[in-house]
């Protein structure tokens, strides 16, 4: 039914995976925005939380259901916060993975110790419709380093080069659970699902 129906503003396979998978407790037929023939919006904001709602208004008023979104990038403070709201199109063309990380790794060359610092923040949004003058947002960041070298092959994106001092690994080579247990995408995604709870108990 279309009550049912959750338009995931984005059409990226990866989030699409990890969403349904975070999402199961609502219950709710979660589709990439795709499906209605939904081209991408311009993210032409300076933050996570503007660019989320900007994706989530886009996606509700094509298609007419609720919509859900998250902008989410990485952070890295000793490049004055690069790629951040930039980090699909870092190197300069959406989504050029290879090129992202290639050129990540150019821009950290020589940094060592703590200026390798670096954070996955996720902003979520979830309204009911265009309009929805009152959404619901969660935000969560997840800190890690950037390796020397890419590991693994689970996730995407700048996965291969987020590393995890505690667990000795980079996050692309986590198992799926525990990356949805300990990532931004995974806080953020569970406290929206709170969130939303709490609003059903009034």
């Amino acid at each position: 039914m279309a009550n049912d129906i959750l338009v995931l503003a984005s059409g990226n396979a990866g989030k699409l995976r990890e969403f349904a998978a975070l999402l199961q407790p609502l219950g709710k037929d979660l589709r990439p925005q795709s499906d209605w023939a939904v081209g991408p919006v311009a993210e032409d904001a300076c933050s996570f939380v503007e660019n989320a709602l900007i994706k989530a208004r886009h996606a509700a008023r094509c298609t007419g259901l609720p919509a859900l979104a998250d902008d989410s990038g990485l952070v890295v403070p000793a490049l004055d916060g690069a790629p951040g709201v930039r980090s699909a199109r870092y190197s300069g063309a959406q989504g050029d993975t290879s090129g992202n990380n290639r050129k990540l790794l150019e821009a950290m060359s020589g940094l060592e110790g703590s200026d390798r610092a670096a954070y996955f923040h996720c902003a979520v949004v979830m309204l009911d419709a265009p309009q929805d003058p009152a959404p619901l947002l969660a935000c969560a960041s997840w800190w890690g380093e950037i390796a020397q070298a890419e590991a693994g092959t689970m996730g995407f994106g700048y996965d291969p080069l987020f590393w995890l001092p505690r667990l000795h690994c980079t996050s692309a080579q986590l198992e799926r659970a525990a990356k949805d247990r300990l990532s931004h995408r995974g806080l953020a995604t569970r406290q929206l699902i709170r969130l939303l709870e709490a609003r059903r108990e009034r």
